[in-house]
């Protein structure tokens, strides 16, 4: 027998898969976040640009905070990560913070309220496995046995000889002023 458990964990796996894009972001990062918007009987997208405060890891029902100043009143929105509504986030800029919930920026406004921002190094490629090596030592092996067209070697030009440098040119004595005891 199939427990409801079952029945509710597999499908809130099915609609996590669905939102696979989703990028790693953590409290403290600038993100926007594309929301559908419904007005009538058209839908369009609305950017909602702002400070990840809180990020709440629970799996299908996980959720985020996203604070931003709109003409000089805070504004909170929360929202579902699964949910049906975003479109797409980005991640803006990386901020550099020690606390999980950055509730004290309610508090703060103009430059305390600003965060450092984590500099992000480029991941380094994976390490060649076994079997990647040997692949391409098969396929550099192919290639020297295959006849290759050979297209005619154009000769090495000759190096030109570095431009002379010009020496600089020589000052003129500035000319005097004549001064009045001179004149007289």
């Amino acid at each position: 027998m199939i427990s409801t458990h079952n029945i509710i964990a597999a499908f809130e796996k099915a609609q996590m898969a669905e939102k696979a894009n989703i990028p790693a972001f953590r409290p403290g990062d600038t993100v926007v976040v594309a929301v559908k918007v419904k007005e009538g009987n058209r839908e369009r997208i609305q950017n909602f640009e702002g400070v990840v405060i809180a990020c709440r890891k629970r799996g299908f029902n996980s959720s985020f905070t996203v604070r931003k100043i709109s003409y000089g009143e805070g504004v909170e929105r929360t929202f579902h990560l699964y949910s049906q509504q975003i479109d797409s986030i980005k991640v803006v800029r990386y901020g550099k913070v020690r606390r999980a919930k950055l509730y004290f920026l309610r508090a703060l406004s103009g430059k305390k309220a600003r965060i450092k921002e984590r500099i992000i190094r480029k991941q380094k490629a994976p390490k060649a496995t076994t079997k990647a090596v040997e692949q391409s030592a098969d396929k550099s092996a192919a290639a020297e046995k295959a006849p290759a067209k050979a297209a005619p070697k154009k000769p090495a030009a000759e190096k030109k000889p570095a431009a002379e440098k010009k020496p600089a040119a020589e000052k003129k004595p500035a000319a005097k002023k004549p001064d009045a005891a001179d004149s007289k």
